[in-house]
């Protein structure tokens, strides 16, 4: 009879793995430790500039809002400054006209047919309710 066949754990000695186990040694163990501190102390940073990069995008909106916001006041302000259009303004809000010029006003009047507006039909208030059932009650007396 022939002896039997050796195998991987017999021959390694007492303690040993199989051949397909994963070994952890120190080595291992110390990499392991520092890849964690080496990631543990760079999230803070990472997590910060993360919030830094997203506050800088907020505010360069916050500054290209404010520059159109100054652009249109500047034309505006360019406009005021204007002679001919302070005067239209003046005419056609206020009603103003030069001394030189005769101006009139129609008091009921008609109006031209192209700008004829339909009556808006607008409900009597509360109160003209009211008033109209006290009317009604002083005259059945």
């Amino acid at each position: 009879m022939s002896p039997p066949a050796a195998t991987p754990s017999r021959l390694a000695g007492p303690g040993a793995r199989p051949a397909g186990s994963p070994r952890l040694t120190s080595r291992a163990a110390v990499l392991a430790v520092v890849i964690c501190a080496i990631t543990l102390s760079l999230a803070y940073p990472v997590r910060e500039y993360i919030a830094q990069r997203r506050q800088i995008d907020q505010l360069v909106a916050a500054q290209v809002a404010a520059q159109t916001q100054v652009r249109s006041l500047q034309a505006e302000q360019q406009r005021l400054t204007d002679p001919a259009y302070v005067e239209q303004q003046a005419e056609d809000r206020l009603g103003y006209c030069f001394p030189t010029e005769k101006c009139y006003v129609i008091v009921g009047g008609q109006v031209a047919p192209d700008t004829v507006q339909a009556p808006s039909a607008m409900p009597n208030p509360w109160y003209a309710k009211v008033w109209r059932s006290v009317k009604q009650a002083d005259s059945s007396k």
